[in-house]
């Protein structure tokens, strides 16, 4: 096993970093695919989600494959290779394993402890399995990752040390008040259907919004998640509109979840301003807030526009953007919200300078990254960080004992061989053997051959399976001059039998 992981995420790199690289759905298609071209690279997967871009491959070279796919990172998120690499971890082998189950169990999460991470696992074998780029490694990886993560949270109290991010960032709308009473009879916009705007729909609908309006560029799929929530059972009525009716609907609204795959700004501060009702900002100011034509094409903006919203900022009160939503929530002191905003796309889908805006509350991934840093770990979690040790020592030792199996498979194939070639031989000397004196020696000479076998095989198959044992597979095909070709053809077929003994096999 040549595991290898290079990414960035909340942890190790600023959000306005994690922005620009942020990936959409057809570039990690190519990036995958541009993965697999390179030539260290034999499988490879995509792991992107609102704070983090990770790319797993299985490669036959550490130090080529930590230069390639650092290289194809940077190509495909467009942020330049020596900008990016300062942000950049890479995780090697077993550690790339412990990452990955940690990572699913929510250890790694920007909410300690939430379990929407498992879909997003799920969603990327999904997309490497349907590219063609997932084999053996990686299809058992993520596999062995999302039973990793559905055992910590059946088997420990992970949930009560965080939720997801939608129950996080809507509590921290809510300011400290219970989210249900904050929720009751509001107006709630959300804009986007994927998975975390359709989890955002379906917990703002329990919590008891009174109206709830669907809004996605591909509106069938609005209609779609609004009759979902219709039938739920919740009292909250669900419609869907077309992207043209976000405008008309952010002055109806309470509040606004928002995220999408858009690569610009989907609400500027002026459209904000204009929705509940306030004057525009100064001339000055506005062309800095709407994206041009050129901007909105680019991932989350330019560096220019943002620092141009942060100067406004900063001249405003003295201070940026990050700061401005951290305290009080996002509104100044004394303000009354009329329009609460929550922002769960990477890139940013709200513009941040609507932290000017009076009574606009925004809640952004930025603050609840500064949030999330103060908040209480559980006791469970040292029960969870036990399993993860556990399950990647189980992992690590099944892959090297998977490793071997070939090799003793194709030794005991050639001891049957061997064999055969003497009993044909015996038969040629004495021909008049009565058929049951010819079975009693063959089975004799099974026999000695097993016994001899028995005790190397399965020795040689424990030592592989513990740390540095995967040299004794070598040492097996040396010593008793297997044919590597051999081998690779036992290992071919093996695999072939499982996919065909099991036809679910390898799907998430």
């Amino acid at each position: 096993m040549s595991l290898l992981v290079v990414g960035l995420s909340h942890r190790s790199a600023p959000v306005s970093v994690l922005e620009r690289a942020a990936l959409s759905v057809d570039a990690q298609a190519k990036l995958l695919q541009d993965t697999l071209a390179a030539e260290p690279a034999a499988e490879a997967a995509v792991l992107a989600t609102c704070n983090r871009i990770e790319l797993y491959a299985d490669v036959d070279k550490f130090h080529a494959g930590v230069a390639e796919l650092s290289t194809l990172l940077a190509q495909h998120s467009g942020v330049g290779l020596e900008e990016l690499t300062p942000y950049l971890y890479v995780h090697y082998e077993d550690r790339a394993v412990h990452h990955l189950f940690s990572v699913a169990c929510g250890l790694d999460s920007m909410v300690v402890g939430e379990g929407q991470i498992l879909g997003q696992i799920k969603d990327a074998l999904a997309r490497s399995q349907e590219l063609h780029t997932a084999g053996k490694l990686l299809n058992d990886l993520f596999q062995q990752a999302l039973r990793v993560g559905k055992r910590a949270h059946s088997e420990t109290g992970i949930d009560r040390a965080g939720q997801s991010l939608v129950t996080f960032g809507l509590e921290q709308l809510a300011a400290g008040a219970p989210v249900e009473a904050w929720a009751e009879g509001k107006r709630a916009l959300v804009i986007g259907a994927g998975s975390m705007s359709s989890l955002a729909a379906a917990t703002l609908a329990r919590a008891g919004v009174r109206e709830l309006v669907i809004a996605n560029r591909t509106e069938e799929r609005a209609r779609r998640l609004a009759e979902i929530l219709t039938d739920s059972g919740t009292e909250a009525l669900a419609r869907a509109v077309p992207m043209a009716d976000v405008a008309d609907e952010l002055t109806r609204a309470d509040v606004v979840v928002s995220c999408t795959g858009a690569t610009g700004l989907v609400l500027t501060a002026e459209a904000v301003a204009a929705a509940v009702g306030r004057a525009t900002p100064p001339p000055a100011v506005r062309d800095t807030l709407a994206p041009s034509a050129d901007q909105a094409g680019t991932t989350g903006g330019d560096a220019t526009g943002f620092e141009q919203h942060a100067a406004w900022l900063e001249n405003a009160r003295g201070e940026g953007p990050a700061q401005a939503a951290a305290r009080d929530g996002g509104a100044p002191e004394g303000r009354t919200t009329s329009l609460a905003l929550l922002d769960l796309a990477m890139p940013r889908d709200i513009d941040a300078a609507v932290h000017r805006i009076d009574g606009v509350r925004l809640v952004d991934i930025e603050s609840l990254a500064e949030a999330s840093a103060d908040a209480p770990m559980a006791d469970d979690v040292e029960k969870v960080r036990s399993i993860v040790h556990d399950e990647v020592a189980a992992f690590g030792a099944a892959q090297r004992a998977a490793h071997i199996t070939p090799t003793v498979v194709a030794l005991r194939t050639m001891a049957a061989d061997v064999v055969a070639g003497e009993m044909a031989r015996l038969e040629g000397r004495l021909p008049g053997l009565e058929d049951k004196q010819r079975a009693e020696i063959t089975q004799t000479v099974r026999r000695v051959v097993d016994k001899l076998l028995h005790a190397p095989t399965v020795r040689v198959k424990q030592l592989a399976s513990e740390p540095g044992g995967a040299g004794y597979a070598d040492a097996l095909r040396t010593l008793f001059d297997l044919d590597p070709q051999t081998v690779a053809a036992v290992s071919r077929a093996d695999h072939m039998n499982n996919e065909n003994d099991d036809p679910n096999r390898g799907r998430a």
